[in-house]
């Protein structure tokens, strides 16, 4: 309820609000504030305190003040040094401001008293026991009120002083405070401030466990850290330098930095704390630390930048090598694919070939056009899955496959990975790495790569993988799908001139410490090398020659002390001795009963003299030379059609019981096997038995049935060059294979005649001696 209006002192506050009852001590320096105090020491020493909406204001007017503040009185006044006036005031009402009235150095306002408005109830005492509890909690859970403070309110009997003096106590905002200020009802009054202690007593649990927790956690660091400093202390008195807290954050950073996938990284820190933990002499802390360190070692971003240069990756394989243009073919097609796509998979290619034919150094000069890394993994005679996918780190000596291992020595994610002779693997009861490389293999597969001791998955897909092999026919299936498979079945005689010429030779020549000024070979002296010192479909053998050769002449040159030695020739016998092998003829002379047939072998194309012999018996077909099944089968086929046909052949149809037949193919120590010598031995066969002679001149290669029929055979390039080695001047093959004759180079061609047959009447009219042709 509102009292007669007066007339008093203005006094605005910035920042502070003063309630009935409540003594204060303000410091006051406006002069329009220090007239107003002088002016209500001269009137009862009232005066009104308002508080100010906005604190920056210097000079409030009465829209930058509430309307409601408290009537004060003031208690003492002290100057201060500075200016200043330090004031003890005492609230007394609330006043509500009816006007402001400015005169030129001093606030005066009109206001009229408000007297709480009380009902005194037994709802208003439950009211002041409930806000005298909550802000007993209140002060047990804030700390920061004392407890004489709290004794003093309990004390209070007035339900509206007891509200004023517990909202001085309360930490609430400016406005918070004025909308107490302004609440006459009683009740009203004590709702507010329980509803507003009760906010303030959530904060305070909500700021209590977030401290404990605080606390928690920085006890634990600090315990930890003391813990290290000890272990430090400790390490340092043993004598170990730095003991594992500088290894671990070391590796820790390394870890960060290497690049590796989210899930990968996860795994090396979870390995990393288990290490932290392990003590140094733990055999387990050795394993983990292993691990560490070859997921450290493996590249997980480094890559080498591909030179897409077409022309200087032709002039590289063309320096390195002569002729392979299959294979040059494919790795330019590459790269003129990478060049205008830059997301093309690494391929998988097979390079199958006899030995010595330069499929290893291939591989190599690809590397270097391409401007990769290049690491090689042999297969020869790895028999056990774990060489391949690793061993599981439960067993002792766990270490990853060789996969793994190439890509460590590698350093990159894309070089070129050489599984050198894939063909030789085998299995046993420890598994089949044929079948762990089928993963490494597959294009759609090899960019999540599984290594058993690594476990987590590893990027292979950027890898140009380039396997070698002397044959296919013991690649499994499976894998061999896997594979682009590019043949390189040997050189001619022209082409191993020309690589003994520009690459065999200088090398050699160099290892020997030889000059051009102090030995020549002669392109002759290459030939006859080449001719009567070798017979492979490779080069390997013949630089072991070559290296003879300048073996002998360093010793001339520095026994003799000569100043040039040059081999021509003539006088490639005194290097070399007698000559090795024949060229030019597979046999002296026509003969009855032998025919000189092409075989396909690990080491290149071959030629196989068949020889049959008869004599009297009881039909007996005897086998000799060491002949695998599929030519036994042969043979027996050969043998049924004769009979079958016996008549027509002009051949005795009782042959097979007045005589034993003998067939033997030479070299008896040496397993062959393979069905492309039917002809052959239905030709040597029906020569015995009609006594006509096969030309010496003719090799022939194709499968028989058991109606005469000739059907098709693989290798034929091999063959073609072995008969050319052999000097044979004409070749009969299987009309099917007419498509193979374009593989075959022109030099090769030129020496020999290819005939094409599809039936066996056909190969007799040119193979035996005396049959019209």
């Amino acid at each position: 309820m509102k009292q007669s209006e007066r007339i008093v002192p203005l006094l605005p506050l910035r920042g502070i609000l003063v309630y009935p009852t409540m003594v204060l001590h303000l410091d006051v320096g406006r002069e329009k504030s220090i007239q107003a105090l002088e002016n209500a020491a001269l009137d009862e020493d009232l005066v009104f305190l308002m508080t100010q909406k906005d604190v920056n204001v210097d000079q409030p007017t009465k829209e930058d003040l509430y309307t409601i503040g408290t009537l004060a009185k003031v208690k003492q006044m002290l100057k201060l040094p500075n200016g200043t006036i330090r004031v003890l005031v005492e609230g007394l009402h609330r006043a509500e401001m009816a006007d402001l009235l400015e005169e030129d150095d001093v606030f005066n306002a009109s206001v009229h008293i408000l007297e709480d408005e009380e009902a005194g109830d037994l709802e208003e005492k439950a009211l002041m026991r409930t806000l005298i509890d909550h802000f007993e909690q209140y002060i047990k859970l804030s700390k920061k009120v004392s407890n004489e403070t709290f004794a003093t309110v309990v004390d209070v009997t007035e339900p509206g002083r007891l509200a004023d003096l517990v909202a001085s106590h309360l930490p609430l905002k400016m406005k918070e405070k004025q909308d107490v200020l302004e609440i006459i009802n009683v009740k009203d009054r004590l709702n507010k401030l329980i509803s507003f202690i009760q906010d303030e007593k959530e904060l305070l649990n909500l700021e209590k466990t977030i401290g404990q927790r605080v606390k928690r956690s920085m006890e634990r660091t600090q315990k930890e850290y003391f813990l290290r400093e000890q272990m430090k202390a400790i390490q340092k008195e043993l004598g170990e330098k730095e003991g594992k807290g500088g290894e671990v954050e070391e590796l820790r950073e390394k870890i960060e930095d290497s690049g590796m996938p989210k899930e990968t990284k996860e795994a090396a820190f979870r390995e990393l704390d288990r290490y932290e933990k392990l003590p140094a002499s733990s055999a387990e802390s050795g394993v983990i630390r292993n691990y560490i360190d070859w997921l450290l070692a493996l590249p997980w971003t480094e890559r080498t930048e591909d030179v897409l240069d077409i022309h200087r990756a032709e002039t590289i394989l063309n320096n390195d090598h002569f002729g392979l243009e299959q294979v040059k073919e494919r790795v330019l097609e590459y790269l003129a694919v990478q060049k205008l796509t830059r997301s093309l998979k690494g391929p998988i290619l097979c390079l199958v070939g006899p030995p010595g034919v330069g499929k290893t150094s291939l591989a190599r000069s690809i590397a270097k056009s391409l401007n990769r890394n290049f690491v090689r993994v042999s297969l020869g005679g790895v028999r056990d899955e774990s060489e391949v996918r690793g061993h599981r780190r439960t067993y002792v000596g766990a270490m990853p496959g060789r996969i793994v291992q190439g890509m460590k020595k590698a350093k990159t994610i894309n070089p070129v990975f050489l599984l050198d002779e894939i063909d030789k693997m085998s299995s046993d009861f420890r598994g089949d790495p044929s079948a762990a490389l089928l993963e490494v293999l597959d294009p759609e597969q090899n960019h999540n790569f599984s290594d058993h001791y690594i476990e987590e998955p590893y990027d292979l897909s950027k890898v140009m993988f380039i396997a070698t092999a002397n044959t296919l026919s013991t690649i499994p299936g499976p894998l061999l799908d896997r594979m682009e498979i590019i043949s390189i079945a040997g050189y001619t005689e022209l082409e191993k001139v020309h690589i003994a010429r520009d690459h065999l030779l200088p090398k050699q020549m160099k290892e020997h410490g030889l000059g051009k000024a102090k030995m020549q070979i002669r392109d002759d002296a290459l030939l006859t090398l080449i001719r009567y010192y070798t017979r492979e479909a490779g080069v390997r053998t013949l630089e072991r020659q070559i290296a003879t050769v300048c073996r002998k002449a360093a010793r001339i040159l520095v026994a003799e002390e000569k100043k040039r030695v040059v081999v021509t020739e003539k006088n490639v016998e005194e290097f070399l001795g007698k000559k090795k092998f024949r060229y030019g003829e597979a046999e002296a002379q026509d003969q009855v009963g032998v025919a000189t047939g092409l075989a396909y072998t690990s080491a290149g194309g071959d030629t196989l003299a068949i020889e049959v012999s008869l004599y009297p018996g009881k039909g007996k077909l005897i086998l000799t030379g060491k002949l695998g099944d599929v030519m036994k089968e042969s043979a027996q086929a050969a043998f049924s059609y004769i009979r079958s046909r016996a008549q027509e052949l002009h051949i005795d149809p009782d042959f097979y019981e007045k005589n034993d037949i003998h067939i033997h193919v030479p070299e008896g120590a040496v397993p062959k096997d393979g069905p492309s010598a039917g002809i052959t031995m239905a030709t040597a066969l029906i020569s015995a038995l009609t006594g006509k002679p096969v030309s010496k001149d003719v090799g022939m290669t194709g499968e028989i049935t058991l109606r005469g029929r000739v059907l098709p055979i693989g290798g034929l390039k091999e063959k073609s060059l072995s008969a050319h080695r052999a000097g044979l001047k004409k070749v009969i093959i299987p009309t099917d294979n007419e498509k193979d004759l374009d593989d075959i180079p022109e030099s090769v061609k030129e020496h020999l005649t290819f005939v094409l047959v599809s039936h066996l009447d056909e190969v007799l009219e040119h193979a035996l001696v005396g049959v019209k042709q």
